[in-house]
Parts: structure tokens; C-alpha cells; sequence
């Protein structure tokens, strides 16, 4: 926390990392409904599965896909008055939100650079990756700010 910074300002912050990791995240499902991200997860996943049987890797139809991500995307947003709040339970959940994120961000960049092509979902990506390191450094300084007070 910036020296005489109060907790109201860290934890309008921390909500804005919220809200700006949600926003990317909504952007970047657009981007992978947009290419056809499917067309390449579910033969990978098929193929994943027949390798190694032990591992549950679902497969999904369109809509299925959509809706689960809409549904999660919505729920993130609902969250984010507890990150304006500075709720610990809103720092907590930060940690692996902004963590996956940056994973996912991550892994389109990486396939896209592994297979010579840009692979659905890589557009947003660094959206994602720019967010999820925001909202980690956010609730860093909202972690050290809620425990200090």
C-alpha cells in the first residue's frame, strides 16, 4: 500500500482489478465464441482422453460451453461489490481467479506460438494476461492493507 494511502482507496482499486478482470474475461469468451475455439478444445480434450482415461476432460456442445461461461462470468461480476469492499473473502478468491486467468491467457498465446498460427482466443489475450496481473497485485496490497488494519 502507497504510503498514506487508506484502505477505501486500496479497495477501490482491488474492485477495479475485479471488474477489469471480469470485463476481460467476458471479452475473451466472445473472442473464442467468435473463432471457434471448440473446433480445436474438443478434439484436444477427445484425444486427451483416449491417452489417458483417468484424466476427466469433458467435451462440450456450443451451448453447454456458453452458458456454463456465462453463468461464471456473471457470478464474478456479482462478487465484485465484496471487492470494493475489500472483503477477505473477495481477496482470497482473487488469488486463483487472477491466477487461472493468467494460465488461460497464457496457454492461447503458447499454442499460438507452438502451432505457428493464431489459435481462437488469442486476440484477448493479453487483455486477460494484462488483468489477471493487475487484480493479483491488487489484492496483494489489499491483503497486506486488511491485515495491518
Amino acid at each position: 500500500m502507497p504510503t498514506g494511502e487508506s484502505i477505501a482507496g486500496v479497495a477501490t482499486r482491488f474492485g477495479v482489478a475485479w471488474l477489469l478482470l471480469c470485463v476481460a474475461l467476458a471479452l475473451h469468451v466472445v473472442d473464442e465464441a467468435l473463432t471457434d475455439f471448440l473446433s480445436v478444445y474438443n478434439p484436444t480434450a477427445q484425444s486427451l482422453r483416449k491417452r489417458f482415461p483417468f484424466l476427466p476432460v469433458p467435451v462440450f456442445t456450443f451451448r453447454v460451453w456458453l452458458a456454463g461461461l456465462c453463468l461464471a462470468i456473471l457470478l464474478f461480476f456479482c462478487l465484485s461489490p465484496l471487492a470494493f469492499h475489500g472483503n477477505r473473502l473477495a481477496i482470497w478468491l482473487a488469488y486463483p481467479f487472477a491466477v487461472i486467468m493468467f494460465g488461460n491467457g497464457l496457454g492461447h498465446v503458447g499454442a499460438s506460438v507452438y502451432r505457428r498460427r493464431w489459435m481462437p482466443g488469442v486476440y484477448s489475450s493479453p487483455c486477460l494476461l494484462l488483468a489477471s496481473a493487475y487484480l493479483f497485485i491488487c489484492a496483494e496490497s489489499m491483503r497486506h492493507a486488511a491485515y495491518a488494519g
